[in-house]
């Protein structure tokens, strides 16, 4: 049951194939003979320095994973001068996750209907140091994740929804088909709009990442309505599908957003050249989900420290192998799509 939530996708999970798949289809235009004995990989987020354009994407209910859960996902991000996001739906609260001492963290939030909730969470998320909120846009209603109905899926009786613990909503009820569905069903607004973005920032001074951003007209909206970041995700394929890879529809929001804001993107991210591509597409950084889940329940927080590690290292290995000494020297013309013209050779199906 918990394999199948973290691994699956909705419906035919042609999407959840594609976000991966449509990585094959960018190539490299390396440049040769330049000097990299030194490569600088650190940027800035939002202000922040982190040591790569790396992070951690908010993934829910850890703990279903590795007993320390988001614990362990805290400190193995800290050690690695990257930025975490906890997820709104965490098994630890955001209090146990700031204790877990020094770290640049951001908050997912899901917008409940019982607004005092969403602003008592906001306040906590700001007192307990996140930096930043990442507004999850993309689910009014829960997209249809046939595994989860299959299953049944719900917590573990273990565990709760740990921020919503003092609320009653920390608890999930079994249901007939999935009972997260029927949880988010019942308490997330499906009335969310570009109002409450604007409402948002009545109540909190932290910047507002609009994290589910898929075309062109959205990106603008959201940089008219004052949003400090876009990141480009569907959700790692567990909406709706049939909608483009995030790697496909990165340039159209990179391009609508006109430099005015940071883009950033995950989904089917899992190697380093996989960074370098999403940077050469105008990305200013990634994020990483599964990954996480999977090594957090592989080896607790040396699993995740050590898929950080793999991908800073092969992201930088590719960076020397492309001729680019830092971040700013990473270019559109270093890589060639399908969908450029002349008609370069489609990569080779894996």
């Amino acid at each position: 049951m918990v394999y199948d939530y973290y691994a699956s996708g909705a419906e035919d999970q042609w999407t959840l194939h594609e976000n991966r798949f449509a990585f094959t289809k960018i190539l490299f235009r390396p440049r040769i003979l330049i000097d990299v004995s030194k490569i600088d990989m650190t940027t800035t987020v939002l202000g922040f320095k982190i040591s790569m354009p790396i992070m951690i994407a908010p993934t829910a209910m850890q703990k279903m994973a590795h007993p320390e859960g988001e614990y362990a996902t805290a400190r193995a991000a800290s050690a690695a001068g990257t930025i975490m996001t906890l997820s709104s739906w965490a098994t630890s609260s955001v209090e146990e996750v700031a204790s877990t001492g020094p770290g640049i963290r951001f908050f997912q939030l899901y917008v409940y209907k019982d607004r005092n909730v969403v602003a008592q969470l906001v306040r906590r998320a700001e007192r307990a140091g996140f930096k930043a909120i990442a507004l999850t846009v993309d689910t009014p209603r829960l997209g249809r994740r046939e595994a989860d109905i299959k299953n049944r899926f719900t917590l573990p009786p273990f565990l709760t929804l740990k921020n919503f613990e003092g609320l009653d909503l920390g608890k999930m009820d079994k249901a007939d088909d999935s009972g997260l569905a029927s949880y988010v069903a019942g308490q997330i607004d499906r009335s969310l709009s570009w109002k409450d973005v604007k409402w948002l920032q009545t109540i909190t001074t932290l910047p507002i990442l609009v994290k589910g951003v898929l075309t062109a007209e959205d990106a603008r909206i959201a940089v008219e309505a004052g949003a400090a970041g876009i990141i480009v995700s569907n959700h790692g394929a567990r909406q709706l599908d049939y909608v483009p890879a995030t790697i496909m529809a990165l340039e159209e929001v990179v391009k609508a957003a006109q430099g005015r804001v940071p883009v950033f993107l995950d989904g089917g991210v899992r190697r380093g050249t996989d960074v370098f591509k999403a940077l050469a597409l105008g990305a200013s950084g990634i994020f990483i989900g599964r990954p996480v889940v999977f090594s957090l329940a592989a080896e607790g927080e040396a699993g995740v420290r050590k898929v950080l590690s793999m991908l800073r290292e092969e992201f930088e290995l590719t960076m020397a192998l492309s001729g680019c000494r830092s971040l700013k020297e990473i270019t559109r013309d270093h890589i060639m799509t399908e969908w450029d013209s002349p008609h370069p050779r489609p990569a080779p199906r894996l």
